[in-house]
């Protein structure tokens, strides 16, 4: 992922700032819990398209395997 590509993009959710995850090649978005995939090097920043994250008892994110849906 571009850096400066990363450091410009932001959640179209929560406005927040976004990590990207190279093992799952997805733009995490804490705030909004939602994970956008990134495809050929192109982020998907579509809310239809996220996957939900959630958080186990520990309190660390772990995937669904649900998708929000418009």
């Amino acid at each position: 992922m571009d850096k400066e590509l990363l450091s410009i993009l932001v959640c179209p959710v929560s406005k927040a700032t976004l990590s990207y995850n190279k093992e799952t090649e997805e733009l995490i978005c804490e705030s909004s819990g939602l994970a956008y995939p990134v495809l050929d090097g192109i982020p998907v920043m579509l809310e239809s398209r996220a996957r939900v994250l959630s958080e186990d008892k520990s309190g660390s994110a772990i995937n669904e395997k649900t998708t929000r849906n418009d």
